[in-house]
């Protein structure tokens, strides 16, 4: 992706997380963060730091091994103590990409429990990709992983270059509107409620976490069908 950027002059720059390096502590499920606001949390460690380089990003990879046919230790502790951004999403117009590796195995469940949570906290989910490779791959396997790997690297790039998170999926544009829904049962003094009232989400008229330049044809089937699904779930 660098020497795409490069190719078309525009900046680009990286930053690599290792969780596993980071003091990310084990969710507590005091449910302090849902009902009072993430800056509560009882926990002191490297979570608010991982969140605001989330926030300055214009797009993540989460990129996970198989652990017992799902995520990581290390993904599933991050992904528990950001569980508030289900109920808050605030990473909408970021661009969002998946990956998983695994030795001998599938990689479908655990690129949909990362999926799954970068949906429902507002990213637009650019894609994912599942390669088998893991430690014990030798290194003379590696250079057949390039061309998938630049692939990866176009699409992502093309996706914050050209704005795709402005042109939200008709999925992302349902899970939109059955939040939508959701919040205003909330009794008065919710915190989730007052976030969504103060983001503006509430407002008649407003179908996106920001504004977009979506279908309306598709807009309003995506609204409809969310209108059905949060009957049901309600």
């Amino acid at each position: 992706m660098q020497a795409l950027a490069t190719s078309r002059g525009v900046p680009v720059e990286f930053e690599t997380l290792f969780l596993a390096d980071c003091d990310i502590r084990p969710c507590r499920g005091c449910r302090t963060c849902f009902d009072h606001g993430e800056e509560r949390c009882p926990l002191t460690d490297d979570v608010p730091l991982v969140r605001s380089k989330m926030d300055a990003a214009d797009a993540l990879i989460v990129a996970s091994p198989v652990y017992l046919d799902d995520v990581s230790g290390s993904i599933k502790n991050w992904m528990d103590r950001l569980a508030y951004l289900s109920h808050r999403p605030a990473m909408g117009g970021t661009c969002g990409f998946t990956l998983a590796t695994v030795g001998g195995s599938l990689t479908g469940r655990t690129i949909r429990t990362m999926d799954g949570a970068l949906l429902t906290w507002g990213f637009h989910l650019v894609g994912s990709l599942g390669l088998k490779m893991g430690a014990l791959a030798a290194p003379d396997e590696l250079p057949r992983y390039q061309p998938p790997a630049e692939k990866v690297a176009d699409r992502l790039f093309d996706a914050v270059a050209n704005g795709r998170a402005l042109k939200p999926t008709f999925v992302s544009l349902m899970v939109f509107s059955i939040q939508q829904l959701v919040w205003p049962g909330e009794p008065a003094g919710s915190h989730d409620r007052a976030y969504w009232e103060t983001n503006g989400w509430l407002r008649p008229g407003c179908t996106f976490y920001v504004p977009h330049h979506a279908n309306p044809v598709k807009v309003a089937l995506a609204r409809l069908t969310g209108a059905i699904v949060h009957r049901f779930i309600a």
